[in-house]
């Protein structure tokens, strides 16, 4: 055994990413908006020592979204009441920088830092859903590039804002009347291309420091950016030849821009996860069942940034697409999805088929479950798994309850957690305030 160790959280969002995931009979029809639905998975997972609870989310929603977009509650909101009922595991939400403030991001997301003592991630997104900017007086969405551009900026500026205090400002000091030493207080004065903001941010650092931060783009632009800015990455599953070189970049990248830690690279599984094989593949095959063919076809247009598929014939080859489509959505997904369809000659419709329910790559029995996550670690394929997207509602629970006792047993996972923050759980170090000892005295 290498004594690698393996970095493990969920996401989820009540009905699932997909249209069709909350027809499953045993997951409550409204678990998006229901909190003893995220209750109960949080406090699963803290029962099995799980690093991480983690949240998706976009600003659009519509007749045309998913069950989850329809209806879902605020990721900062339901992390902040999961930190009263929680006392360890950490605690990511979603926000975009797309679209929403960077002052407000940083203030959401330090508070609820605060609230959790110290747990808390934000998943820093870029938004490709078509008609977003709607809901923010905007006609049409940024592209693909000014996306990037924008969030570089607003990662800058909430890493900024979140040191306006040093850590040792608060004094409270009674006989002195002295509230806080506000030498200790430091203006951002940023002015950049998207934004101009003054601060300093009224929210002190907690125990971790700053949030961790995660993010998820695949494409040219994400992985720069990840690379520069990610404490931890959010990535897709792919072969693992692929996985190992795509980690290797990773850390690479990111020793040029001489951060004090590489990012974890966390890989998206889904993982069916039965008592033998033979049930894993059973649950598999009715999960698939829960989607129609014109479901599938509207979930590969969804994909592909609403790219209208309706005018090609669903059963004949997998159509020759204009490079445009899905370049400015989903850029890396759609890349993907075309090229897989054509390697395997697919049809449009199996194409969509396998798009809208892949067939999981994590599935069968504890012990298999558990020797394929130890060889993507123990060959350097990734430092960790986020376990969630497709996945049934028994999946997490099962997983918890199967498969971590297994890791546990071969030293992959831990039995107690060895600190209370975020940063203590991924073994990623607290970062200095950067005005730290600017007068002299730190």
């Amino acid at each position: 055994m290498s004594g690698a160790r393996m970095r493990l959280g969920f996401l989820t969002h009540g009905a699932g990413m997909n249209a069709w995931t909350w027809r499953q009979p045993q997951l409550r029809p409204d678990a998006s908006v229901s909190f003893d639905f995220y209750r109960d998975l949080a406090t699963r997972a803290e029962k099995a020592k799980l690093d991480f609870f983690f949240i998706t989310d976009s600003p659009y929603s519509g007749a045309d979204a998913s069950p989850y977009g329809m209806n879902k509650l605020e990721p900062v909101s339901l992390m902040s009441a999961m930190a009263a009922v929680t006392s360890h595991i950490g605690l990511v939400a979603t926000m975009s920088t797309s679209y929403m403030e960077p002052f407000n991001i940083a203030r959401q997301i330090a508070s609820l830092d605060l609230i959790s003592d110290g747990r808390a991630g934000w998943n820093a997104v870029t938004t490709g859903d078509p008609g977003a900017g709607l809901n923010f007086g905007l006609d049409e969405s940024y592209s693909h590039a000014e996306r990037y551009e924008r969030a570089n900026e607003a990662v800058e500026v909430i890493k900024g804002l979140w040191d306006s205090w040093e850590d040792d400002a608060f004094v409270y000091d009674r006989e002195r009347r002295i509230f806080a030493d506000t030498t200790k207080l430091h203006p951002l004065n940023h002015d950049g291309k998207f934004f101009k903001v003054r601060g300093p941010l009224g929210v002190q650092r907690s125990r971790q420091g700053q949030p961790v931060v995660f993010q998820a783009g695949a494409s040219g632009a994400g992985r720069a950016f990840a690379a520069r800015h990610a404490d931890a990455i959010f990535g897709g599953l792919r072969p693992i030849a692929d996985a190992q070189a795509y980690y290797r970049e990773v850390k690479e990248v990111s020793r040029q821009y001489k951060r004090t830690a590489e990012p974890l690279l966390m890989v998206a599984i889904s993982a069916f996860v039965g008592t033998s094989d033979a049930e894993a593949e059973q649950m598999y095959r009715d999960f698939a069942e829960l989607i129609s063919e014109e479901e599938a076809l509207g979930y590969l247009s969804w994909t592909f940034g609403g790219y209208d598929f309706s005018q090609y014939d669903p059963r004949a080859p997998f159509p020759d697409l204009d490079e445009s489509a899905g370049k400015e959505v989903f850029q890396s997904a759609a890349a993907r999805f075309k090229s897989y369809a054509k390697k395997n000659n697919l049809s449009l419709l199996e194409t969509a088929m396998r798009v809208a329910t892949p067939r999981p790559h994590f599935m069968g029995g504890p012990e298999r479950i558990a020797d394929q996550l130890t060889h993507w670690i123990e060959t350097r394929a990734c430092d960790g798994f986020i376990l969630g997207l497709g996945t049934p509602v028994t999946g997490i629970p099962n997983f918890c309850e199967m498969v971590v006792p297994i890791l546990q047993k071969r030293g992959l996972f831990r039995t107690e957690y060895e600190g209370s923050t975020l940063r203590e759980h991924l073994g990623l170090p607290v970062p200095r305030n950067r005005y730290a000892g600017i007068n002299g005295d730190g």
